[in-house]
């Protein structure tokens, strides 16, 4: 089974690494294309803000899935602190399954959310692109958090130390797991 999620995690993160440097580069690249037209030649580039907020969605999306899967995600923990191990592990497991529920639930809502752009043939006014491809992005990032959390969720129910990620234990020391 560990080798199942290993190997699970392992290519989503290759993924998600991929999309989420090329999206910024070429957020970086269009920005500066642009600024440089409008200095040098007075002119911008007409597609320029409507390309970088298409990879902003794909940056939030996809990195939030990083994020969870590098135990980065947002926690409360003032009061989760001062609990004993058994009961934190108990909390971590619980929340990482309901978590994952949510995400699959968000994603299920999202992907109808893009069928609807898709019946209705609704396009970017730039670039007039058809904008569920883009925003296709959306259901996927849910479904790769959501896979994040069941992981999370399968490794706090097979070993004992508490698992935030596939690879993040809880309070160990950076090189073995980051703690956060």
């Amino acid at each position: 089974m560990k080798n199942v999620l290993k190997k699970v995690s392992g290519i989503s993160e290759r993924i998600e690494e991929f999309i989420v440097c090329f999206s910024i580069v070429l957020i970086m690249l269009n920005s500066t294309a642009n600024a440089m037209g409008r200095y040098f030649f007075g002119k911008s580039i007409f597609f320029a803000e409507e390309l970088n907020q298409f990879l902003i969605v794909s940056v939030t999306f996809i990195g939030f899935a990083y994020a969870v899967r590098k135990g980065r995600n947002i926690r409360m923990t003032a009061l989760y602190d001062s609990l004993g191990h058994g009961v934190r592990k108990v909390i971590t497991t619980i929340i990482a399954v309901t978590t994952a529920a949510l995400m699959f639930y968000l994603a299920y809502k999202a992907y109808f959310y893009v069928v609807e752009l898709k019946d209705i043939n609704r396009l970017s006014p730039a670039l007039e692109f058809p904008v569920y491809i883009i925003y296709s992005i959306i259901p996927i990032g849910f479904v790769m958090a959501g896979l994040q959390y069941l992981i999370s969720f399968a490794m706090n129910l097979m070993h004992r130390e508490i698992y935030l990620s596939y690879d993040v234990i809880e309070g160990a020391s950076p090189g073995l797991g980051e703690s956060i």
